[in-house]
């Protein structure tokens, strides 16, 4: 009872500090208070082992610190210094401290349930007894992530405990008034989970709930979901207005409910602690806090240099394997990827695939044939249709240890999970300073064909391509496909792997030994001394056929194939710019800022003395894609189209 009184102490008097620090200028953006609700981190967290984590919102200082941030690192971080937890990368609301199981906070609702349960399918897959608990507002609880993640959690069994700190406000929303259903307990049984409501300013009703749910959890018994009921006393961020949707009356009246003052009178009335003693106690925090913000007020600066470092994985790369001599054996693309999906599965124990249909079945295009059978449902495991459920669980996961697998099937489907891809994976390594690896692999179907129409024909690449913290791969050959695919599966950033529908039957001469081929390395297709083509996926296909039939025509066409989007190799088609004079960009995507625009402006940038013509682009419509056959032949670019753009860069 003293440890958790000590414990909720130093989250009020932390608090406290920061919000007058915060009046002085000190924190240079939002600070979001934990006064108040300091029973349920401590009570939770009272249970966890050093290795079990915690994934928290954006209303994270209290859980940092009962999960054991020191609160010298908790304060330098919102004061913005290097000695911040997140190296000042994160303020208030991006907390990262994996060192001691606080997986990080973060600015965006309820993504933490889904990364929890994430963390939890890592211990399943590894045989842990570990947990991840997640903490949210009641907020979140109206949030899909809300539901695909306690619904995940069900089905899997997940060693996962999901906390609700209903504090009746989401910023200035009243919950009951957003809430069709305002009981969070109740909702669990929805999901087929235990739910318990408990007086969130009760530490040892918290302790009591959360000792019971956390064993559960390590003991196989699955998830649970804790609401507690609370009241956040200060306003929702400093400096905010607090009175124009609650009252100053209410307000008082739950200070009085205070979990602290609670425990003391608890302590005193049943004389496990004497008046002295726990003055001591207040002493010594008083003392910690206010040495630890002197701590952080000297802190340093960062370096500015450091803005744009740990983007991407920064570790010392396995140099890739020599290519294996040429193999006159032929396999499809698919059967290719599948050759490099099954050697990395055999060589890595934490790999795993989620998607729908890819267990038994095999996956809509063969991604996954066979491996079932050897490997079972925990590592070929087929989804509900979750799209960000799972993602956002992929993410979780990759962060705990694992390497995650999402197979998409088409492009167009990941679409709904663009915030758990562009917010939490792509930019976790950055935002913890590169203590978390991200190895997930998002693979799925792209392009125009078999009259799919338009949710089922996107490309998107331009897009991830944007993201800082992405690799972007898409082959054109099935030897491409197997060795990109290898490397991608043995990378320690996030990977998009887009497989063009287009080429998935193509076959190719394809080694049986296990081979990569690196990113950023684009490659020369076919040689020529008259017009360079930069293609990327099916286009590379159509322009083979256009330097096939113009070579008679005495138009010698050199074909580079980037392989990667992001990197993208712009050395080798400045190179091959520098010898033909001549640059024709194709691809049957959008052509508004898309990859051939990217190009351009490089090559127009570092090599415009070497063209002795305009820059030509061939791509796809501004449109949607239509379903008639007509009507799709008409927004995607052939090789009639490549070939008479050829003639004209000639005729400059």
């Amino acid at each position: 009872m003293l440890a958790l009184y000590r414990r909720m102490l130093l989250i009020r008097l932390c608090e406290e500090q920061l919000a007058r620090c915060h009046q002085r200028g000190l924190i240079h953006g939002a600070c979001h208070t934990y006064v108040g609700q300091e029973a349920i981190a401590t009570g939770v967290c009272a249970h966890l082992r050093h290795n079990d984590v915690v994934f928290s919102t954006h209303r994270g200082h209290g859980h940092a610190l009962a999960k054991g941030v020191p609160p010298e690192q908790l304060m330098a971080e919102l004061y913005g210094r290097a000695t911040g937890c997140s190296q000042g990368r994160g303020g208030s609301m991006h907390l990262f401290s994996p060192e001691v199981g606080l997986m990080g906070t973060s600015g965006i609702v309820a993504v933490c349930i889904l990364q929890a349960a994430g963390a939890g399918y890592s211990f399943k897959l590894m045989k842990t007894d570990q947990v991840g608990v997640a903490f949210f507002g009641d907020g979140a609880v109206n949030n899909g992530a809300f539901h695909e993640g306690l619904n995940l959690a069900s089905i899997w069994k997940l060693p996962t405990v999901f906390v609700c700190e209903n504090n009746q406000f989401a910023t200035e929303v009243p919950f009951e008034y957003s809430a069709g259903n305002t009981d969070v307990a109740g909702r669990a049984a929805s999901y087929g989970l235990p739910g318990v409501l408990v007086d969130g300013n009760d530490v040892l009703a918290v302790q009591c709930a959360a000792g019971e749910a956390i064993q559960r959890a390590r003991t196989g018994g699955g998830a649970t979901l804790l609401e507690c009921r609370t009241y956040r006393t200060r306003a929702h961020a400093e400096g905010m207005g607090d009175f124009t949707y609650r009252t100053k009356e209410d307000v008082e009246e739950w200070k009085k409910r205070c979990p602290i003052q609670r425990l003391r009178e608890q302590l005193l009335t049943t004389k496990a602690a004497k008046p002295a003693e726990l003055d001591a106690i207040d002493a010594e925090v008083r003392k910690q806090v206010e040495e630890a913000n002197a701590f952080a007020e000297k802190s340093p600066w960062p370096e500015p240099a450091s803005a744009t470092t740990h983007v991407f994985a920064e570790v010392a790369q396995r140099a890739a394997p020599p290519a294996p001599p040429p193999s006159t054996r032929t396999v499809t693309f698919m059967q290719a990827t599948l050759e490099a999906l099954t050697a990395a599965m055999a060589r890595d124990p934490n790999i795993y695939v989620f998607g729908e249909g890819i267990g038994k079945r095999g996956g809509n295009f063969k991604t996954t044939a066979g491996l079932y059978e050897l490997y079972g449902p925990v590592r070929l495991c087929d989804t509900p249709i979750s799209e960000r459920g799972f993602v956002g669980l992929a993410c979780g996961s990759a962060m705990t240890g694992t390497r995650p697998i999402v197979d998409f099937m088409f492009a167009d489907f990941v679409l709904d999970a663009m915030g758990e891809i562009i917010n939490q994976i792509a930019k976790m390594q950055y935002m913890s300073s590169g203590r978390l690896k991200m190895p997930i692999l998002l693979r799925g179907c792209i392009g125009i064909g078999h009259s799919a129409a338009t949710h089922h024909s996107g490309s998107y690449y331009p897009i991830f391509a944007h993201v800082p913290g992405l690799r972007v791969v898409v082959p054109s050959t099935p030897y491409d496909a197997k060795g990109l695919l290898a490397h991608a599966l043995r990378c320690h950033d996030p990977v998009v792997f887009l497989e063009h529908r287009e080429v998935l039957n193509v076959k190719g001469s394809v080694p049986e030994e296990d081979y990569e081929i690196p990113f950023g390395q684009a490659a020369i297709v076919r040689p020529g001394k008259d017009v360079t083509v930069v293609a990327l996926a099916a286009m590379v296909h159509q322009t083979l056929k256009v330097s096939e039939a113009l070579a008679s025509q005495g138009i010698s066409i050199e074909i580079i194939d980037p392989r990667t989007v992001a990197p993208l190799d712009v050395e080798t088609i400045l190179t091959s710019v520098r010898k033909t004079g001549r640059l024709l960009i194709a691809e049957d995507s959008f052509g508004p800022f898309g990859l051939g625009a990217e190009i351009a402006a490089h090559i127009a940038d570092v090599g415009f003395d070497e063209l002795d013509a305009p820059i030509r682009r061939v791509h796809g419509a501004h449109a949607p894609t239509p379903y008639s056959p007509p009507l799709e032949k008409a927004v995607v670019p052939n090789a009639d189209h490549i070939a008479q753009a050829v003639r004209e860069l000639i005729a400059e």
